[in-house]
């Protein structure tokens, strides 16, 4: 069985120019992932493993290290399911990597936070229930994938499910527009009398199952901005000595973003090991805010350091600058967070 280094330098390195210019979507990579055991389960989360995980991805492709995130907190979902078929029939089929899985939760999320109303609509039936909405952007989808959403059923009652791709009153249309992350394999979803059976259903009431996935949703994110962060320090370090050692002159300098990236990261992982996060969801907002931030400046410095070689467009610096504008922006964004670590300041 190949380490994670040899899937990375073989499967993704090669294809990280394809995926940034051509919104190609490295899927047969993410499924080695789970063929080589690296997100079983079965003995327990190892939830260092898996953010070790996306933060090596991270460091030489955001999107597809995105991907695996939407992979995970579809994972995260089922895990924690009471759901028999969900959990023995979906859940080691995600794992092993035979399927993949999405979110389908920004909108959900939002809502939780009083930003956004809920997008989905349920309606109950003999036989589960009838789902129409619409979700504008749902990523890591292809034909044979899974993906999680929260629906109202009453202004009392909201319910989670797991939905195939394939699902029969389904739409699903590309979104290709974006300042990058364009291989993610996202699309918007059009929901138009989607039936839900009771299989697929994760919680009847997600107000209270709401609590158990979030902190594995923001955990596995924080790597994202590690990994970047760690590329953006290498980038910098490779320019030091040009132009008669100019760059010493600039205001982001690497050894200050290192200590940055040392402290976060060491208490990422501590709170990763002690399973400490899912109880300590102020300290996990706030290492999320502090690394979307830490991410950007790295982002920003590496392209001050690199100068004209980092502002070709499809340069690494500038791949990565683009990569950081969306951790920023992806939910909870900064201002979501800013928002709830407001009020327990």
């Amino acid at each position: 069985m190949k380490s994670l280094e040899e899937l990375i330098q073989e499967q993704l390195k090669p294809l990280v120019r394809k995926i940034d210019a051509e919104a190609y979507y490295a899927e047969e990579f993410l499924k080695s992932i789970g063929k080589a055991g690296f997100l079983n389960s079965e003995t327990g989360v190892d939830y260092s493993t898996e953010v070790h995980v996306v933060e090596e991805i991270s460091k030489v492709c955001m999107t597809t290290a995105f991907n695996l995130w939407c992979h995970l907190a579809s994972l995260t979902y089922i895990r924690n399911s009471e759901n028999s078929y969900l959990k023995d029939e979906i859940l080691p089929q995600l794992e092993n990597g035979h399927l993949l899985g999405g979110t389908g939760l920004s909108n959900p999320m939002k809502y939780y936070a009083g930003l956004e109303a809920l997008h989905l609509k349920a309606k109950k039936t003999n036989k589960g229930y009838i789902v129409d909405g619409q979700l504008p952007s749902v990523s890591n989808l292809g034909i044979d994938h899974w993906f999680g959403i929260i629906a109202e059923v009453s202004p009392d009652q909201r319910i989670m499910a797991v939905v195939p791709c394939n699902a029969e009153g389904l739409t699903l249309k590309a979104k290709l527009e974006y300042l990058g992350v364009n291989g993610s394999a996202t699309y918007s979803c059009a929901f138009d009398g989607v039936t839900i059976p009771e299989k697929w259903i994760v919680s009847h009431d997600v107000d209270s199952f709401i609590v158990k996935i979030r902190p594995a949703f923001v955990l596995y994110q924080i790597p994202l901005g590690l990994g970047v962060t760690e590329a953006s320090i290498g980038s910098i370090r490779q320019v030091c000595n040009k132009q008669g050692g100019c760059n010493d002159f600039l205001t982001v300098q690497p050894a200050e973003l290192e200590k940055e990236l040392a402290q976060i990261r060491t208490e990422v992982y501590k709170l990763a090991d002690g399973q400490g996060f899912l109880h300590q969801w102020k300290d996990l907002l706030q290492m999320r805010l502090l690394t979307a931030y830490l991410t950007a400046k790295a982002a920003h410095g590496s392209m001050l350091h690199q100068g004209g070689a980092g502002y070709l467009k499809y340069s690494s610096p500038s791949r990565r600058l683009r990569e950081s504008y969306f951790l920023l922006n992806l939910t909870p964004t900064v201002k979501h967070l800013e928002k709830m670590l407001h009020p327990i300041k």
